[in-house]
């Protein structure tokens, strides 16, 4: 089945989930889409299964809290950062619910964790200005850039490069052998004083670069020449709440949650709005993306809502 207009515009709410008695900060879909990881401000870690559609277990991080969940490329282990304590990024496995490592460094809260496609290496952005690249295997940064503010960042499909969003007006690419010479590429964008950049994603054909923001506004880059494509907006965020927003795995399609509960979907290369869906979501929508392998997509508030497809396009 391929994803269309039509298609995406039939998806409906198939199950919520109410195993949280916080927000949802985070989620991540496992790379063969069988299974979601959720992290949430009551300092829980729920695992869900994707194809039974029901949770499968609870974990608890009380003491460091738990935030920016990401699975590693081993089934079973998560790396993920704290929001309470420290901003040491933890290693977990979820086979034993046991530490494998700890990975200290950061002296602020870390605000961006993106894990390498291809293998053991991750990069983790905070408020204390750096950015950060670890290996899973040593729990020494392997590399460190300091920049002028606070910063967001993502690997690039083929795990080659890595984009640095600065100061919410400027995305730098470096290539990951050679990044202590700096970044190859920069793009400088008009500064919005009326928001911040809150989140930076590749679509997985790597021809795209969504920027995020914690206001009303998200907009859609030319990988490689740093142009603005489209700038979306029109869904509701007053209140500057970080909201996730995600391509479809075809990279044709983006979409955002807001802070009504809806979920607003774009045509990524017309820039046509699609489809407006409501999931009946008690808050806002802060965290949204689409299984990697199956036809369906997950929304979160406190709640976790798995959708479906209504049609056989």
């Amino acid at each position: 089945m391929k994803l269309t207009d039509g298609v995406l515009r039939s998806f409906r709410v198939a199950k919520v989930f109410r195993e949280n008695s916080d927000k949802i900060n985070c989620f991540d879909f496992s790379s063969n889409g069988e299974t979601v990881i959720s992290s949430s401000d009551d300092d829980s870690i729920v695992l869900y299964d994707c194809q039974e559609g029901k949770p499968k277990r609870t974990l608890y991080s009380k003491k460091y809290g738990v935030d920016l969940i990401r699975y590693t490329h081993a089934a079973n282990t998560v790396v993920y950062s704290s929001n309470k304590i420290d901003d040491t990024i933890r290693y977990l496995s979820l086979h034993d619910n046991k530490y494998i490592r700890y990975f200290p460094g950061h002296s602020k809260r870390v605000v961006a964790l993106s894990m390498s496609p291809v293998d053991d290496t991750f990069i983790s952005g905070s408020l204390d200005k750096t950015i950060r690249l670890w290996d899973l295997r040593s729990p020494n940064c392997q590399g460190l850039m300091h920049l002028q503010g606070k910063p967001v960042c993502s690997f690039d499909p083929e795990g080659l490069i890595f984009a640095a969003g600065v100061n919410s007006e400027m995305v730098k690419l470096y290539d990951l052998r050679s990044f202590d010479k700096g970044p190859f590429a920069t793009f400088k964008l008009q500064y919005e004083r009326t928001c911040e950049w809150t989140g930076l994603k590749f679509s997985n054909d790597g021809k795209l670069i969504l920027v995020s923001t914690n206001g009303g506004a998200l907009r859609v880059l030319d990988a490689f020449k740093g142009a603005v494509l489209h700038s979306f907006g029109g869904y509701n965020n007053s209140k500057g709440v970080i909201l996730e927003a995600s391509f479809t795995p075809d990279s044709q399609f983006v979409m955002i949650g807001s802070e009504d509960g809806k979920i607003h979907v774009w045509n990524a290369e017309s820039g046509m709005k699609i489809a407006l869906h409501d999931g009946k979501h008690t808050g806002p929508v802060t965290c949204l993306q689409f299984n990697p392998k199956y036809m369906t997509f997950a929304s979160a508030c406190s709640n976790m809502a798995f959708w479906l497809p209504t049609i056989d396009d």
